[in-house]
């Protein structure tokens, strides 16, 4: 993970270096739209998720087991108590969201809650809490504003092109200058796009890890983990298809039936790796390591 923000750090360094020298005033109009979208994510990251998902709060009243889940893992790992939250939807998930520990909510879908018997919902609660108390949501909101501001920026570059800018013969270096703003942002887009990927795979790794050493149940996890995978593949692809968007979020990534961007590109490592760590973290409680 320090590996892969110290690349992020180089790339948004080489892209602002670049714009200073091609085009310095380029990027002030873009960098202001991007700053709002991300305080927006940062500040309101768990309403605007739960709104989208038509997620809801719900009382220790209304699901006592879920808050008695919740509340053992509070106990465990001595952390302040997220809001809890249920979407009606049978896509088998749950998702974290939150700027911090104080300002959180964890939520699980009706289908998570049908399919799950109380010790695999608590290892998959586990593994969201984990992204609360990591902090990942803010991480990967940071770790994401050079993508966002270098996307804005190609936009805005191809829109002034197509506008004439690319066929100006009175002013070719205008052409010239729009042609390397939209070539080093779509670069810098593609390789930041890459690397916050590989950070959010390497941050649902250690939630997992921490999952399994907080429960001491790996084999509960890696159960879960099977069995929604499982799942995963017998919901409507219609279904499937307007949970992808919140992926990162998501304790599995719902993928549609064949090949897809989200496969080669995802948000999650492999079910096979989350499995072999699982494997590997219960052998060595076994040996008491």
């Amino acid at each position: 993970m320090l590996v892969t923000m110290f690349l992020l750090g180089l790339v948004y360094v080489a892209f602002v270096t670049a714009f200073y020298v091609i085009a310095p005033g380029w990027g002030l109009f873009a960098l202001v739209i991007a700053v709002l979208f991300l305080f927006a994510q940062y500040f309101f990251s768990d309403r605007i998720t739960l709104f989208a998902m038509h997620g809801r709060e719900v009382s220790p009243e209304e699901m006592p087991q879920l808050h008695g889940v919740v509340d053992r893992i509070c106990a465990m790992s001595d952390a302040p108590k997220p809001k809890v939250a249920v979407a009606d939807t049978d896509v088998p998930n749950a998702f974290a969201t939150g700027r911090n520990q104080r300002k959180s909510v964890v939520c699980v879908t009706t289908g998570l809650l049908r399919r799950l018997d109380p010790v695999e919902l608590e290892g998959v609660l586990a593994h969201e809490m984990a992204h609360i108390a990591h902090r990942d949501v803010a991480v990967m909101t940071i770790a994401s504003f050079l993508g966002v501001c270098a996307g804005l920026i190609t936009r805005f570059g191809l829109e002034a092109g197509l506008w004439g800018g690319f066929g100006r013969r009175n002013d070719q270096n205008t052409g010239l200058v729009l042609l390397a703003v939209v070539a080093v942002s779509a670069i810098a887009y593609a390789i930041s796009f890459l690397l916050t990927r590989a950070l959010s795979r390497y941050r649902e790794l250690s939630a997992d890890r921490a999952a399994a050493l907080l429960t001491g149940r790996p084999s509960a996890l890696a159960g879960a983990l099977t069995k929604i995978s499982g799942e995963m593949a017998r919901i409507p692809t219609k279904d499937l298809r307007a949970a992808e968007p919140f992926n990162a979020f998501f304790f599995a990534p719902a993928l549609t039936k064949g090949f897809s961007i989200s496969s080669l590109f995802s948000t999650h490592p492999s079910l096979e790796r989350r499995l072999a760590q699982l494997q590997d973290i219960s052998g060595q409680l076994s040996r008491g390591v």
